[in-house]
């Protein structure tokens, strides 16, 4: 057939759509004509739920961190396929909240089948888990399809409590997000809890002779100490923030500047002349009139960190359940 301008034209026109498509972004109400219910369906399903768990809001936060530091936002950490599944990687050791985002995906496919993707269900879970937190409220740019691969050998990079601050900014650096983001998202730990596993070595073999990290309040050592003793049960849990730990707020901040930090990567912070910058600015005295807002600031910083290597549309599939790929 012979190539005529009208020909050329038309297919030009075709790959300029084949590319928009699978080059698309985000956007905020993705599903407003596909799926009108999407969002509200979620809210309910995790509000339902919250009500006999109420450290659910901290583990879908923490789900959403843990699926879009492996291959992006994309739904493979909640895929069952054996031993290999990237859930069973240590550096996801203790994350949860996949049956409630298996109960919104089956309400979501009862309405609207083969739709809403599970890895957007993850991320507004998270958003909803922050409202229930008495966080700040915030559109979630939807859109992300999930992937097709799960496997934990991806997950060895993830960050972990043992980390120093060079390797956490590196860590977060490969992901495109800085220092200031760093901070934003660490304090996500304000709400939730963590095992004395995770605490052994910064209480009892920090130091050499078997000296805890001399960065801790010795107030605060007591308490830890007295709440995970040596050799006592490693499966105890404690609030990550020492004060208000079931409020989504800015104390966590607070509680690194002054020693109260539990896990050993948040009082990093305190130790990085960057990382501590950022943390001053959110809790100065003038902060509250002239500094820079926590909680605007978080926003940003989990929205961006929602865009990680996303697959978006012809890329990825729409998973019928989360746990299995189609």
């Amino acid at each position: 057939m012979a190539w005529t301008k009208a020909n050329v034209s038309l297919a030009l026109s075709l790959v300029m759509v084949f590319l928009g498509a699978s080059l698309a972004d985000l956007s905020v109400g993705f599903y407003s004509n596909t799926c009108p219910q999407a969002e509200s369906i979620v809210n309910r399903v995790v509000s339902g739920a919250a009500l006999s768990n109420p450290n659910l809001p901290a583990i879908l936060l923490r789900l959403h961190f843990h699926d879009c530091f492996v291959e992006g936002c994309d739904g493979s950490i909640l895929v069952n396929n054996g031993a290999i599944s990237e859930k069973n990687a240590f550096g996801h050791e203790g994350v949860g909240g996949f049956e409630t985002v298996e109960a919104a995906k089956a309400e979501l496919e009862a309405v609207c089948p083969g739709v809403v993707s599970c890895s957007d269900i993850v991320a507004l879970a998270a958003r909803d888990a922050i409202r229930l937190a008495n966080g700040p409220a915030y559109d979630v740019p939807t859109g992300r399809r999930d992937g097709r691969v799960s496997n934990m050998s991806l997950a060895k990079d993830m960050p972990e409590v043992s980390d120093s601050i060079e390797i956490l900014k590196a860590k977060f650096m490969q992901k495109g997000l800085e220092a200031k983001e760093l901070v934003l998202l660490s304090a996500a730990h304000t709400i939730g809890t963590t095992a004395c596993f995770f605490m052994t070595k910064r209480l009892y073999d920090f130091l050499p002779g078997g000296q805890p990290d001399p960065t801790i309040s010795p107030v605060f050592l007591q308490e830890l100490t007295t709440r995970c003793p040596r050799n006592g049960d490693v499966n105890t849990r404690i609030p990550m923030d020492r004060f208000s730990g079931r409020l989504f707020d800015k104390q966590i901040l607070q509680n690194i500047k002054d020693g109260f930090a539990v896990l050993q990567t948040d009082a990093g912070l305190y130790e990085d002349v960057t990382t501590r910058q950022v943390v001053n600015s959110y809790t100065g005295f003038l902060n509250p009139f002239f500094g820079p807002s926590f909680e605007s600031d978080f926003v940003k910083a989990i929205v961006k960190m929602g865009k990680i290597d996303v697959k978006t549309g012809s890329q990825g599939e729409i998973r019928r359940f989360c746990s299995a790929f189609n």
